[in-house]
Formats: structure tokens, C-alpha cells, sequence
């Protein structure tokens, strides 16, 4: 299964072309696809139209969707959060930190458009999906 991150939701409901927008297309209606709600909630409110709102509401709110930390995965992500910034990564934002945990725990894809996550990958088991050379 595959945890599609907030910069590829955010590219693909703006028209944008790109390797992760294309592959979230390709597995977006064979059942692959499915979000964690903070994931939902940082989409849904970027909207400012309601009726691209209403749009983007109905297609994710259709796609299976889990609680993304618990009290459990909330002491992983720290200790995850540590190891890296030990090893010289400072992961900016937190919720990247929690998605992370949330697919290494899960043992899910993630796709994503962001570096964060690459550098997370390099060290954490983090399985992401890159594009082949």
C-alpha cells in the first residue's frame, strides 16, 4: 500500500505534471492509494475555492484513511527525530517526522515531493518511491 504525502496531493490538485503526480494518477482508482488524516487535514484546508474544496474532499474522504500517531508511534517518531539529528539530519516540520514513523511502522510506500523525506530514507527504513534513472 502507499501513503501519498501532502506536496504531491498539493501538486496534483494544481495541475502540476511530475513524476509523483503521475504515479499517484496511475495508482489512484487500483485501491494502492490511501491517506492518513493529518494528511487530510493539511489538503483540505490549503483550498480556498469551495468548489475545488468540495472536489478534493470527496475524492480523499472515498480513500481508505488511518490515525496517524497514537501514543506508541508518538514515542518512536522522537526517538526517530533523535537518531537523525544525531546523525546530522534536522527534520523541519514534525508532521513529516510522523508520517515517516507512521510508514516505517505500517511497512507502507510513501510518496513524496519532498527532501525531508529523502534524507529521512537514507537512514531511517523509510521505503519511498523514487523515480528510476
Amino acid at each position: 500500500m502507499i501513503i501519498v504525502d501532502s506536496s504531491v496531493w498539493i501538486d496534483y490538485f494544481n495541475g502540476i505534471k511530475n513524476f509523483q503526480t503521475d504515479l499517484l494518477d496511475q495508482y489512484l482508482f487500483d485501491g494502492q492509494i490511501q491517506i492518513l488524516d493529518i494528511i487530510l487535514a493539511e489538503v483540505l484546508q490549503g483550498f480556498r475555492d469551495k468548489k475545488d474544496y468540495d472536489i478534493a474532499r470527496e475524492l480523499m474522504i472515498s480513500l481508505p484513511c488511518h490515525q496517524s500517531l497514537s501514543k506508541k508511534l508518538a514515542v518512536e517518531c522522537a526517538g526517530y527525530y533523535r537518531m537523525l539529528r544525531k546523525k546530522g539530519v534536522t527534520v523541519r516540520k514534525t508532521i513529516d517526522m510522523i508520517i515517516a514513523c507512521w510508514c516505517i511502522d505500517a511497512n507502507y510506500l510513501l510518496l513524496e515531493n519532498d527532501k525531508d523525506f529523502i534524507y529521512i530514507a537514507d537512514i531511517l527504513p523509510l521505503n519511498i518511491l523514487r523515480e528510476q534513472p
